[in-house]
């Protein structure tokens, strides 16, 4: 049974705050300094969605991040993420409160769960966008998403609908810790759901298995493309990493060769990074890539190719081969290290 929210009775922004063993995804973080920033040109407040168990020290900290207000779903049952019961919980508190707009990650989790919420709620879904903003004489919000390469940008609205959901790509904006000094209000809410009731099971958690910091949280990445040759090239960028505490990223070439795992992929079909360091070895530079790396405080490459794309937005770029370039930081690193 679908139901509709009428645009007249809707007001407010929220934000499903994701978590995984009582932390906040990034992304949520980010979706809530910009969703502060967004209710502020409506005139209203920046809900927060938290679902789990034993949530309320999470709860309680994300005033700091731009919350006013945080609906807590806190229950055994949604100690794990399961797309039905967490598409019961939000669609009925949205058939409830109304918010007019519902920010949620471009997660895996996110990218799941947006589309079951808006097809329950018959309203649209924007997904993968990369840059929101309020349109105040319509009220409505205009979502930004790449298309065609990122060479078009589309700005979607959602005239006739409520809530305007949408999913946004992580490490496109920033952490901003508001500073603020508010008590936020924490709503409990009732969960009416059995276990006997609900069609997928968690029979075991089996962690991924990756070590160090996830490549959207971490501060330094050093990434490589086809120029670093083949897979012990990557071994030689994982020991320059290691010395520089920084986390491995990859293009797409690498990845489909073989020559390491998907889950360094960045670029529009992998994960979007903004760390404060981006040292790029053997990258052209195409947009495929550097979508994903664009927004890096500081980024270094090295390429044979003086005319490499890349150099055309590197702060500062080097024209040799990694393979001379890396092996001889690497025994820098070392030798300072041993002073």
């Amino acid at each position: 049974m679908f139901e509709k929210i009428s645009i007249e009775e809707s007001r407010g922004l929220w934000v499903f705050i994701e978590q995984n063993n009582g932390h906040a995804a990034p992304v949520s973080l980010e979706l809530l300094g910009k969703g502060r920033t967004l209710a502020e040109k409506l005139g209203v407040e920046v809900t927060a969605i938290l679902i789990g168990e034993h949530m309320e020290t999470l709860a309680k900290g994300l005033s700091s991040y731009g919350a006013d207000q945080v609906i807590i779903a806190d229950d055994p049952i949604a100690e794990v993420y399961r797309t039905e019961v967490y598409t019961h919980i939000i669609a009925g508190l949205v058939l409830k409160e109304k918010p007019e707009i519902l920010l949620i990650g471009g997660t895996c989790i996110g990218r799941d769960l947006a589309p079951r919420i808006s097809a329950r709620l018959n309203t649209g879904c924007t997904s993968d966008c990369t840059g929101l903003d309020i349109d105040q004489e319509k009220r409505l919000l205009v979502a930004t998403k790449p298309f065609f390469g990122r060479n078009v940008m589309a700005d979607i609205i959602c005239p006739e609908h409520r809530p305007q959901v949408v999913t946004v790509r992580p490490g496109v904006m920033e952490v901003k810790v508001q500073g603020r000094t508010v008590n936020i209000d924490l709503v409990y809410a009732d969960v009416q759901l059995d276990e006997n009731d609900i069609k997928v099971k968690v029979i075991e958690t089996i962690p991924a298995g990756t070590t160090g910091a996830a490549l959207e949280e971490a501060e330094k990445v050093v990434a490589g493309g086809m120029g670093v040759g083949d897979a012990a090239g990557f071994d030689m960028l994982k020991e320059f990493a290691g010395l520089l505490g920084a986390e491995v990223g990859a293009t797409s070439l690498p990845i489909d060769a073989g020559w390491i795992s998907h889950d360094h992929l960045i670029g529009q079909t992998g994960k979007t990074i903004r760390p404060r360091l981006y040292i790029g070895c053997g990258i052209s530079g195409a947009v495929q890539h550097s979508a994903g790396m664009i927004n890096s405080e500081l980024i270094v490459a090295i390429n044979t190719n003086p005319n490499a794309e890349i150099f055309g937005f590197a702060d500062y770029g080097i024209v040799e081969d990694v393979h001379k370039i890396i092996p001889a930081v690497i025994t820098e690193l070392k030798s300072f290290r041993n002073q």
